[in-house]
């Protein structure tokens, strides 16, 4: 178990930061870019959880989401392949494979393409949505500069996916969600 005694400790106040191998970095370097984008998609994923109402399930899912985050956070500020360290795994991007899949399943298909909204959960899910596309374009950065763990890409790819699918469903399976419609205010 991780144990932090002090918060405050002035490190930063250079421009520079820590990994989690010890080597300094300058706050705005891609690697540091890539775990403050999947931060950030945590945060927001907190938030969401929020405006979930009794959607037990959904919650669950999303807290799993969130410990993957920060093993995802932890596997990109240590850079290399060593495997003792921790690293997002196959197996955590082939739970959301299942969990969309099972979320889809209920929901009918798409006529269009759906605008943000609907209900607060399903918006709050788009906006986590669009954070992950950030955090995965970053990765994507870092991985033509330096070698990750391919499995980092295939989970955020998969995140976006799934919250996608969750904002669906958090509009009572799609019944309330927001159509795009082409052209519809030209005139």
């Amino acid at each position: 178990m991780v144990k932090i005694d002090v918060i405050t400790t002035r490190g930063g106040d250079k421009g520079y930061t820590s990994l989690g191998d010890g080597t300094r970095l300058r706050k705005d370097a891609i690697r540091v870019e890539a775990y403050g984008d999947v931060d950030e998609v945590n945060a927001a994923l907190g938030v969401l959880r929020l405006h979930l109402g009794d959607d037990q399930e959904a919650d669950a899912m999303l807290l799993r989401i969130q410990n993957d985050l920060f093993d995802l956070g932890a596997d990109l500020c240590v850079p290399g392949t060593g495997e003792n360290r921790l690293r997002i795994a196959d197996a955590q991007c082939l739970r959301l494979e299942a969990e969309i899949a099972a979320m889809n399943a209920a929901i009918p298909p798409l006529a269009s393409f759906v605008l943000p909204g609907g209900s607060a959960g399903a918006a709050h899910a788009h906006v986590a949505r669009t954070i992950t596309r950030r955090a995965e374009r970053r990765t994507v950065t870092l991985a033509d500069a330096e070698t990750i763990n391919p499995a980092a890409i295939r989970y955020l790819n998969r995140l976006s996916d799934h919250l996608f699918v969750l904002s669906r469903r958090l509009n009572a399976n799609g019944a309330n969600d927001v159509l795009w419609v082409p052209g519809a205010t030209r005139d």
